[in-house]
């Protein structure tokens, strides 16, 4: 079976360079352009599911990637949430940095030491925990592809789980809003990469802006 990984459509905070983490921000209007060529690519695809993190700007995503696709059900993931920010969420990454220059420095080298601050902050190993297990017990689930609409650090980290990569390789990967993933899992075999952080629909493959909120 293979996992369809889509990274949700831009947000004004995307662009703004804040830090979203858990705030239900809503999709802007570039990104439900970018969901619509999403589901233009897609269309016509058969799905056995669709899971989504229970977040408006993933949830929104997958409603439009999906819309002129067969699928079976459409179901939401607590476990795909993006990782909490803790203190962090809302602000801009400029202001964070000035207010916790060493921890975000360390963010940017070594992001598997950083707890996030504050009292729901969590670290990569948390979202490990929660989302490995949730696309392993979809694997054993389901035998056809699946749709699967989370965020970037959620993604990141289920990459490294899957290439079997630490969690210092965080920041090695790059995916763009509204690319596309797609992972071939079978039972007796390493998870096969087939397409990593694709935006080919969006018009210019290989400009990738770096987002300060990440």
């Amino acid at each position: 079976m293979r996992f369809f990984v889509i990274r949700h459509g831009e947000t004004a905070w995307n662009v703004e360079g804040r830090f979203q983490g858990q705030e239900d921000t809503e999709l802007n209007e570039n990104g439900l352009r970018q969901a619509r060529l999403l589901g233009n690519r897609l269309a016509g695809h058969k799905f056995d599911a669709v899971l989504t993190s229970p977040l408006a700007r993933a949830r929104k995503t997958a409603e439009i990637a999906s819309s002129e696709c067969e699928y079976g059900q459409f179901i939401t993931v607590d476990a795909l949430t993006e990782i909490n920010h803790g203190s962090w969420e809302g602000r801009l990454a400029d202001d964070i940095e000035a207010e916790w220059p060493e921890l975000m420095r360390l963010w940017r080298s070594e992001p598997e030491k950083v707890k996030m601050p504050g009292a729901r902050g969590e670290n990569l190993e948390d979202i490990l925990r929660r989302a490995a297990p949730a696309v392993q017990a979809a694997a054993e689930k389901y035998e056809g592809d699946l749709l699967l609409a989370s965020h970037d650090a959620v993604i990141k980290v289920l990459l490294c789980h899957w290439l079997d990569a630490p969690l210092s390789s965080f920041f090695r990967f790059q995916l763009p809003n509204c690319s596309i993933t797609v992972v071939e899992v079978k039972k007796g075999s390493a998870p096969r990469m087939l397409l990593m952080g694709d935006a080919a629909h969006l018009g210019d493959p290989f400009e990738r802006p770096e987002q300060k909120g990440l």
